[in-house]
C-alpha cells in the first residue's frame, strides 16, 4: 500500500506524466494519450497543463539522453530496473537536467512523493539517492562530444543505435548531427488557414488582437506558425478557420494541384488534414474519395470535414493492400498516396516513434507503400497525376520506391519538381526531381519526401 494512504492527484503535472507514459510504453500514442487525458481532466490548471505536456513529450524525445545520465548514479542498471521504477528517475532527471524553473529540492521531493501515491514505496530510497547524486554531479557529467560522433547521436540526441547507424549511413556526418540536434526540441506549433473561411491575414491579425506571437510560414502560403501562445485560446477554433498542420505537411496538397471538377482519390487519407485541404485549394469543386483502412480513422475523416466546411468528400473504409475492386479503372484525375511509413520525419511530433520501430520496420513498410501504389496505378486515367509522400527520410521508402514504381510501371513517368515549382521552392527538391524537406535545412518544417507521376 501507498504510504500513508496516499492517492495520486490525477490533476497533478508529474503524475499525469507518469500515466501517459505508462500507457504510451504498452503501445500507445503520446498525442491521443495526451488529448484524452486533458479531455477528462478539464480543471487542470494552465500551468500544470503546460508542464504535463513538457514531461511527456520531452522525457519520449530526450530518453536516450536521460538514461545515459541516470546510469552513471543509479545503484542498480536501469535494464534491471522494474518500468514504473525507471519511469519515475526519467521523470525526476528530466527536472533537473532540462527545466531550469523547476528547483531542484522540488523535482527530487515530488518524484519521491509520486514513487509512495502510486504504490512503489519500495524503490522511493533507490529513486531518492539517484536524483540527489544527479543533482549533485550533473555539471560533472561527461557527456559525448561529436568528435564521437555515434555515441553523441545516441546519448546526447537521443537516438537508438539502428537510427544512428541509419542517419549515418545516409547522411555526412554534418547532415547527421544537425538532423538529429533537430529532433530533440518541440516542433513548432503550424496552423493552416481555412481559406474557405478566412485569409491568413485575417488569422494573424485575430492571432495578434488575442495576445499570440504568430509570423506567416515561409513556403506554404496559408500557412501560420504561432511562435508564443498567450492564455487566451486560439481565435476561430469553433468556427473553423484554421486546420493545426505543419508546414510540410500543407505543401503536399499544393504538389498535388487538383484542380476544380477533378475527380480526386486521397488513398491514404486519415485523419484528414490533407484531404480537407485539396478540398479548400479546389474551392469545394473537386470530388474526393478519401480512403483509410480504420473505421474510426474514417469517423476522423468526417468530423474534420464537417469542422473545416467541406464539400465533395466521401470517406469510405478500406484496406489498399487489397484490390479496391468497387472502383472503375481510369476514374480520377489526381490521387494521392500518402503512404503509410516509418514516420522517421515527425521524430518530434510523435517521439515514442523512437522508441517502438525497428530496424525490420523498414523493408516491410517500403513492400506495403509499393503495394499500395500498384493498385492504385490503374484507376488513374491517362494524362492524371499520381502524387506519393512520405513522412520520413530512409532511402527505402523514398528513392527506392520511386525507383521500384517507374521500373514496374512503363506507363508512368516522373514529373520533375524543379521545372513546376516556383522559384522560392526550388531548394526543397533534389537531384532527382522529388521534393525532400529537412527541419535543420527549411524552417524547422518536419521531413517529408514527395515524388510525382504521370500516366502515359
Amino acid at each position: 500500500m501507498p504510504r500513508n494512504n496516499q492517492k495520486p492527484d490525477p490533476l497533478d503535472a508529474r503524475y499525469g506524466a507518469f500515466d501517459i507514459l505508462q500507457r504510451v510504453e504498452q503501445g500507445g500514442y503520446a498525442d491521443r494519450l495526451l488529448d484524452l487525458y486533458l479531455q477528462r481532466h478539464p480543471t487542470m490548471d494552465a500551468r500544470e497543463r503546460g508542464l504535463l505536456t513538457e514531461l511527456v513529450y520531452g522525457i519520449l524525445r530526450l530518453r536516450g539522453r536521460l538514461d545515459f545520465a541516470l546510469a552513471l548514479f543509479s545503484r542498480q542498471k536501469l535494464q534491471h530496473l522494474e518500468p514504473g521504477a525507471l519511469r519515475l528517475l526519467r521523470l525526476g532527471a528530466y527536472q533537473l537536467l532540462e527545466l531550469d524553473r523547476i528547483p531542484a529540492h522540488a523535482a527530487v521531493h515530488a518524484t519521491v512523493e509520486l514513487a509512495h501515491q502510486v504504490g512503489l514505496d519500495r524503490v522511493a530510497g533507490l529513486i531518492n539517492g539517484t536524483l540527489r547524486s544527479l543533482e549533485r554531479e550533473r555539471a560533472a557529467i561527461a557527456w559525448p562530444t561529436p568528435d564521437n560522433l555515434r555515441a553523441y547521436l545516441q546519448h546526447v540526441c537521443s537516438l537508438p543505435g539502428w537510427l544512428t547507424k541509419e542517419l549515418l549511413r545516409q547522411f555526412p556526418n554534418s547532415e547527421s548531427r544537425a538532423l538529429a540536434e533537430a529532433f530533440t526540441v518541440a516542433a513548432p506549433q503550424a496552423l493552416r488557414t481555412n481559406t474557405l473561411k478566412t485569409d491568413r491575414e485575417a488569422l494573424l491579425a485575430s492571432l495578434a488582437e488575442a495576445g499570440h506571437s504568430a509570423r506567416p510560414c515561409r513556403y506554404a502560403t496559408e500557412g501560420i506558425i504561432v511562435e508564443k501562445r498567450s492564455s487566451q485560446p486560439l481565435p476561430g477554433d469553433h468556427d473553423g478557420w484554421y486546420q493545426v498542420q505543419d508546414e510540410a505537411s500543407m505543401l503536399i496538397a499544393h504538389l498535388l494541384d487538383a484542380q476544380p471538377g477533378d475527380a480526386v482519390l486521397d488513398a491514404c487519407a486519415a485523419p484528414g488534414g490533407k484531404t480537407t485541404h485539396i478540398a479548400a485549394l479546389t474551392e469545394n469543386r473537386a470530388r474526393i474519395l478519401a480512403l483509410d483502412k480504420h473505421p474510426q480513422r474514417v469517423e476522423l475523416i468526417n468530423q474534420g470535414a464537417a469542422r473545416i466546411g467541406c464539400r465533395g468528400i466521401e470517406a469510405r473504409c478500406w484496406d489498399l493492400s487489397e484490390k479496391p475492386g468497387f472502383l472503375e479503372p481510369e476514374s480520377f484525375d489526381r490521387i494521392l498516396v500518402d503512404a503509410p511509413c516509418s514516420g522517421l520525419g515527425v521524430l518530434r511530433r510523435n517521439p515514442e516513434s523512437r522508441w517502438s520501430r525497428r530496424p525490420a520496420d523498414i523493408p516491410v513498410l517500403a513492400e506495403l507503400q509499393r503495394t499500395i501504389l500498384g493498385q492504385v496505378a490503374p484507376l488513374l486515367c491517362p494524362g492524371g497525376h499520381l502524387l506519393y509522400s512520405v513522412c520520413t527520410f530512409t532511402a527505402a521508402e523514398t528513392d527506392a520506391v520511386v525507383k521500384d514504381f517507374l521500373d514496374s510501371h512503363p506507363g508512368f513517368v516522373q514529373e520533375d519538381f524543379r521545372s513546376l515549382l516556383p522559384a522560392g521552392w526550388l531548394e526543397l527538391t533534389t537531384d532527382s526531381g522529388c521534393v525532400r524537406t529537412l527541419p535543420h535545412h527549411h524552417d524547422g518544417m518536419d521531413a517529408f519526401f514527395a515524388a510525382k507521376f504521370v500516366k502515359l
